[in-house]
């Protein structure tokens, strides 16, 4: 008998290192975020975000035909408008720039999953997620507002509500509004676990939602801390969500296993703005392959837990697939 033990036997060809693969990624994984922009003949590089681009409806087709034809299933859709002042009124209104864009995707493109991203932050003047009041961000005056802006996007037609805003009590808020107005079957993919991370700064750039004075800390999450996300989780988890989310997630692979862990939720990762920028200028540089990065780093998502990842490397990840097939 062998004196050790030979790991090597099961990685010696391509064929027996399929055979044993424990982690698989997949086209049906992947959520692909877009930024709707009022206007037309938009169609304008973010600075930050080298590949991803702010659209007006008039020139949306293209890319939609394209997701699909990649075989992306799902997207996010989030708005940037031309109006905003203090409660945010366009993140609600019937014909805002996100309710628009939902209509129009439905109706070119039923079969996509749409997921609405439910918050405050882009539509107001001051860039944060709820009502303020003497520089303080109001919780259960927000909650009525986001409830309303929840069910104006499911009258548009989105399948899926994301509520971002991490006031507490928010997935119990839109559940009941959601609710009262007919939308009993409309799921909520809840940002359960949102830290006040620095990785968010690209995205900021692309949504127009920099707070204009102080920070998110007083309702994002500590980056130090482990326990309060499972509190977070546990709390929507109780109230009625049907997803439940970590974003950032490269920081935060522990947290996506300890939710994959105790929650019976399918579990999303966003693989945010920040993570992406810093791939792709490493790779403008030439010091890393980007196709190997990305799939690797999506692949260590769901061996961490992740169900679905939301990522602006979607459409890339889908042709890299497609190549693998070949």
């Amino acid at each position: 008998m062998s004196e050790f033990q030979r790991h090597r036997r099961l990685r010696k060809t391509g064929s027996i290192r399929a055979l044993v693969r424990e982690t698989f990624l997949r086209k049906e994984d992947l959520i692909y975020p877009l930024f709707i922009v009022e206007g037309t003949g938009v169609k304008q590089e973010v600075s930050s975000m080298p590949g991803v681009y702010h659209y007006s409806l008039d020139l949306l087709s293209e890319e939609l035909d394209e997701i699909v034809r990649l075989g992306i299933q799902s997207i996010i859709v989030f708005g940037v408008p031309e109006h905003k002042d203090e409660t945010g009124t366009s993140a609600y209104e019937e014909n805002g720039i996100v309710q628009k864009g939902i209509s129009y995707i439905k109706e070119r493109h039923p079969e996509l999953t749409v997921i609405a991203d439910t918050c405050l932050c882009q539509y107001t003047d001051h860039g944060h997620c709820g009502v303020i009041r003497d520089g303080d961000v109001l919780n259960d005056d927000s909650l009525a507002l986001l409830a309303k802006t929840a069910v104006s996007q499911a009258q548009a037609g989105a399948d899926i509500i994301a509520p971002s805003n991490m006031m507490d009590g928010f997935v119990a808020a839109i559940r009941g509004g959601l609710d009262e107005a007919g939308f009993e079957d409309t799921p909520i993919m809840s940002y359960a676990v949102k830290y006040a991370s620095a990785f968010y700064g690209p995205f900021r750039d692309a949504a127009h939602s920099t707070p204009q004075f102080g920070d998110r800390k007083t309702y994002q999450m500590d980056p130090s801390n482990r326990l309060e996300a499972i509190r977070e989780a546990q709390s929507d988890y109780e109230e009625g969500a049907d997803f439940l989310m970590v974003k950032p997630v490269l920081a935060y692979l522990d947290i996506l296993r300890e939710l994959k862990d105790r929650f019976p939720l399918p579990l999303v990762a966003y693989n945010v703005s920040g993570e992406y920028s810093m791939i792709k200028a490493a790779s403008q540089n030439g010091w890393i392959d980007e196709r190997e990065v990305v799939l690797e780093m999506l692949t260590g998502m769901k061996r961490a837990g992740a169900d679905l990842i939301i990522t602006y490397f979607s459409k890339d990840a889908a042709r890299w697939m497609d190549e693998d097939k070949r």
